[in-house]
């Protein structure tokens, strides 16, 4: 799995992915264009402002567009970042949230560190309950997600719970 970075060049892929109605379905979709190029714009925005977004996903043998996962400010004056993943649908089932998941959590405390991570799923989305769980983050408590309607169960990872010494630099963003 390898990441890149959005650009605005990248309204086919963008399309792909959140204009499919099966991946936007727990996400608060379907959604319409100019919903998927505001999207778009939201991300590339972030980047510029951040340092960080849902990065674009690509599997390393061949290329081909997977989804998108990575990172978003939630709390940055507490160092707190949220973490996100999107996958197309032919990428469903193999493992690959739970591995780019993995890698953007790495990033976050190694590379920018991050002092905790937020996480939430909409609450009939099982696979993201289970490749949280298997990251270690903890059940906090029910949140509104605006988009869907519905309390979403959150979840937080700190830096300090981490096993092995504490990433490095932890700090607010």
């Amino acid at each position: 799995m390898g990441f890149d970075c959005w650009t605005a060049g990248d309204w086919p892929l963008a399309w792909s992915l959140w204009g499919d109605p099966d991946v936007t379905a727990l996400l608060g979709g379907p959604f319409s264009e100019q919903q998927v190029r505001e999207r778009l714009e939201r991300e590339i925005a972030c980047r510029e402002a951040h340092g960080v977004q849902y990065w674009p996903l690509f599997l390393l043998d061949d290329g081909t567009f997977a989804g998108c996962a990575g990172l978003r400010p939630y709390r940055p004056e507490e160092g707190i970042l949220e973490l996100g993943y999107h996958l197309r649908r032919a990428c469903w089932g193999r493992g690959l949230a739970f591995e780019a998941a993995r890698a953007a959590v790495r990033f976050g405390f190694h590379e920018l560190g991050a002092a905790a991570l937020f996480a939430g799923h909409h609450p009939a989305n099982h696979a993201s309950r289970r490749v949280l769980q298997k990251l270690g983050f903890q059940f906090t408590h029910e949140e509104p997600y605006g988009p869907t309607g519905a309390m979403h169960p959150s979840y937080v990872l700190k830096a300090s719970e981490l096993p092995g010494p504490e990433p490095s630099g932890a700090r607010p963003l």
